[in-house]
């Protein structure tokens, strides 16, 4: 693992050092009822739509990361094309988060029966992220990505 590896997987990894990926599971269930409040308190706005369909899309291209994890070819993709489409209205694009982070959820505590948290899957930014970091990393982004909703 190189140094900019090493380093990502800290800094993911340190928020969560004490949580199995079952607890992660929970904690990503959690975060995302909160993420739905806050959605739903939003305005109906393009910036909005765009913003919501940016988280939607980062979790699912990592989603199919973390699925290499359970033995899924790795696709080197971006994440544009797990966005929704363009044409989605807000309430369809809450809906589809809901159901995006159910899906994390679900998978997370897959993940964690096979007792995979140290299984290294490549970002395409930060490099090789353990299934540990990557879930950090969805919830994180998630989070900080919410808080530029108007």
């Amino acid at each position: 693992m190189g140094v900019r590896e090493a380093l990502a997987n800290r800094f993911l990894e340190w928020p969560v050092r004490d949580l199995s990926l079952a607890e992660m599971a929970e904690k990503l269930d959690v975060s995302g009822g909160r993420l739905q409040r806050t959605f739903a308190a939003a305005a109906d706005s393009p910036p909005n739509c765009r913003l919501l369909s940016h988280i939607v899309g980062i979790e699912r291209w990592g989603q199919s990361r973390l699925r290499v994890a359970l033995g899924a070819p790795l696709v080197r993709d971006e994440y544009d094309g797990y966005r929704p489409p363009r044409a989605a209205t807000w309430a369809e694009l809450q809906d589809t988060f809901s159901a995006t982070r159910q899906e994390t959820v679900a998978l997370s505590r897959q993940l964690a029966q096979l007792d995979l948290a140290e299984v290294t899957v490549p970002h395409n930014q930060f490099g090789g992220l353990t299934v540990r970091s990557w879930l950090c990393y969805l919830d994180m982004h998630a989070s900080w990505e919410a808080k530029k909703l108007r």
